[in-house]
């Protein structure tokens, strides 16, 4: 079987890849050519290159650039040799005694001396040759300067495609960095706008809270003094986490790190959380965790996600039991929420963290919070996952580096 057209396609991949032959060959390429017509002492020199039914001069000296078809090309006769060749008189040779370069239709060559253009995918593309009308030979050192010419040759193609694709690499990043902008503006945009949105309904609320305050009823009643309080409180933080998202999408995702007891942030969270954990009879427990510098209120929206999560994904019929946890890593402090909820499967442990995504259709939400999670630990340097728990259910660990 041939695999003649296997080898043709390589062949113009390599072209295609490394010259355009339509094009100028530029001046490194022709100052080359000079050089090996100066060095070989010969009046003509060019590169030449073979498509698969054509030879092109891309550069020369002493003649003008030409096409003519592969079956007149001396060098179209020999592209199966790796070495330079050095023919005296290639009248006398048979593969060039009939050639219409030799016999004077088209020029009269007498010396014919040529090395191989080979690229690094060890095609040959083409030969760099000289010529004198004289019958002559090379001396060693030209020969030897010969093929050295050639090798730069190539490496001056390979070197202009690397850049090209450095070009194209840069134009891409270019509009990879337009591209973001405009998302970044548009996401500041949205920001904006959701924080306009939600500060209107939460002055009403809070607003009426403290109206219920004043009430002489509320004021009367512990207990819903305290509930009116718990409102307030929490409609307060929620105002804060309002500004601070609005103040990282504007800044670029700049956090406003503090030195802070995880503790006092879980303590916040718990308090909102309560009414959840009443209503599904749950428990959540919290060891000692320590002080670490960060964003209290985009951490304090992490622990939010995920102690609602683990109270959510609940398993039927059982009560959730929830115990948030601190340890040392090598790299900072690692913080578990671990529940006997109904778990994650191991091939969607990774799937769960992107937007949008949810883990049960039939649990109420939208795929954010453990996106919005995942955004936030890592803007810290952190890593966030999923493990299975010992208790049957989830066990997510988020890890915070040692700023100290």
């Amino acid at each position: 079987m041939s695999t003649e057209p296997a080898a043709r396609g390589s062949l113009e991949e390599q072209l295609e890849k490394y010259i355009a032959l339509d094009e100028p060959a530029g001046g490194e390429l022709q100052d080359l050519v000079i050089l090996v017509a100066h060095v070989c002492d010969v009046p003509r020199a060019a590169i030449n290159i073979m498509t698969p039914d054509r030879h092109h001069m891309i550069a020369t000296t002493g003649m003008d650039r030409s096409v003519c078809a592969r079956e007149d090309s001396m060098c179209g006769q020999v592209m199966g040799e790796v070495q330079s060749l050095v023919v005296p008189d290639a009248s006398l040779d048979p593969r060039f005694a009939d050639n219409p370069f030799v016999t004077g239709r088209l020029g009269e060559v007498r010396l014919y001396a040529s090395a191989p253009l080979v690229t690094p995918d060890d095609i040959t593309i083409g030969r760099l040759c000289v010529f004198d009308d004289v019958p002559r030979t090379l001396r060693p050192q030209q020969e030897q300067a010969l093929g050295t010419l050639a090798r730069q040759i190539v490496d001056v193609l390979v070197l202009r495609h690397r850049t090209l694709e450095l070009e194209r690499s840069l134009e891409d990043l270019r509009a990879a960095r337009d591209e973001l902008r405009r998302s970044n503006q548009q996401l500041t945009l949205f920001a904006g706008q959701v924080s306009h949105d939600l500060r209107s309904p939460l002055t009403a609320i809070l607003a009426t809270a403290e109206m219920l305050g004043t009430e002489p009823a509320v004021e009367s009643d512990p207990d819903l003094r305290s509930m009116v309080e718990a409102v307030s409180q929490a409609g307060r933080r929620m105002n804060r986490m309002i500004e601070e998202m609005l103040g990282f999408a504007l800044e670029g995702g700049h956090l406003r790190l503090t030195e802070t007891p995880i503790n006092q942030i879980v303590d916040l969270v718990l308090a909102d959380v309560r009414p959840l954990v009443t209503r599904s009879g749950g428990a959540i427990s919290v060891g000692e965790l320590p002080r670490v510098l960060v964003d209290a209120d985009m951490l304090y929206s992490v622990v939010l996600n995920l102690l609602t999560n683990a109270l959510k994904f609940a398993r039927p019929g059982v009560a959730p039991v929830v115990d948030v946890s601190a340890s040392r890593v090598p790299t900072g402090w690692r913080f578990t929420v671990r529940d006997n909820g109904t778990g994650i499967a191991p091939h969607r442990r990774e799937a769960v963290f992107a937007l949008h995504v949810r883990e049960s259709a039939e649990i109420a939400g939208h795929g954010i919070g453990l996106a919005t999670a995942r955004r936030l630990v890592e803007a810290h340097g952190g890593r966030i996952g999923i493990e299975e728990s010992p208790a049957g259910g989830a066990a997510v660990w988020f890890d915070l580096p040692d700023r100290h």
